[in-house]
């Protein structure tokens, strides 16, 4: 946890990258007391022990609102994307889906139009290549079956999107023209009198239908303080109902 703590405060994100942080960081060494856990070590933590995070952090919001930090009437929300550790090619949305299994089906009639060419030509073809041949078609069979099972359950989440390394992560476009990552819009309500924040979420406010942009963000800052309606302040793609 102290690793992590570490890693947040000063934008080390990478599992890999904590690990050599540990190994020559002499605050690192001091915090853990010399202890060098390996990447796999790092990245496992964070997997096995979601829930007990998000408790630690419930707890300190609970503690700075036992010491009214959080007594002011007026909250600040902004975002940010963080890029996810799963390849784009692990993350499929209805829109790769269909693409991807079209090209899966122009790839096969390819292969069986140079079949029936080596139909014609008789015993001047090698059987080799007959064989490389059907086995990409049937290489290529199998992808469909299994595209087809990851498409069933991507069309049962909410979004319609699934991600095969980090199920949470999704893909979401950035400023560049034809760019886009595979990851987090972390979106953060912010104390305006001690900076603290009140309660992230790894959601995108857009992805939230039928609900004012601003919402949860807000209600869950409300819960802390002691207004009902709690100022606001925030960018025009948040604040829009």
């Amino acid at each position: 946890m102290k690793i992590y703590v570490y890693g947040y405060l000063n934008r080390v994100q990478s599992s890999r990258r904590l690990e050599r942080e540990c190994q020559r960081n002499i605050e690192l060494v001091w915090l853990t007391g010399r202890l060098m856990p390996d990447f796999k070590t790092v990245a496992d933590f964070r997997k096995d022990n979601g829930e007990a995070i998000r408790k630690v952090c419930r707890e300190f919001v609970l503690l700075c609102r036992r010491l009214e930090l959080f007594s002011e009437g007026s909250v600040a929300i902004d975002g940010s994307k963080f890029k996810a550790v799963n390849a784009r090619d692990r993350n499929f949305t209805q829109a790769k889906m269909q693409r991807r299994l079209e090209q899966i089906d122009e790839s096969i009639a390819r292969y069986l139009s140079q079949l029936d060419s080596a139909d014609r030509q008789g015993p001047t073809v090698p059987e080799a290549k007959i064989t490389r041949l059907n086995e990409k078609i049937a290489t290529l069979r199998q992808e469909i079956q299994r595209l087809n099972a990851l498409n069933a359950q991507m069309m049962q989440t909410e979004d319609k999107q699934i991600s095969l390394t980090d199920p949470d992560a999704r893909s979401m476009a950035t400023s560049g023209r034809g760019s886009g990552i595979v990851g987090y819009n972390v979106q953060v309500a912010v104390d305006t009198k001690h900076h603290l924040t009140s309660g992230p979420t790894d959601r995108s406010l857009h992805m939230w239908p039928r609900r004012p942009r601003c919402s949860r963000p807000t209600l869950r800052y409300g819960e802390l303080i002691p207004t009902n309606r709690p100022w606001v302040v925030a960018s025009d793609g948040n604040t829009a109902l």
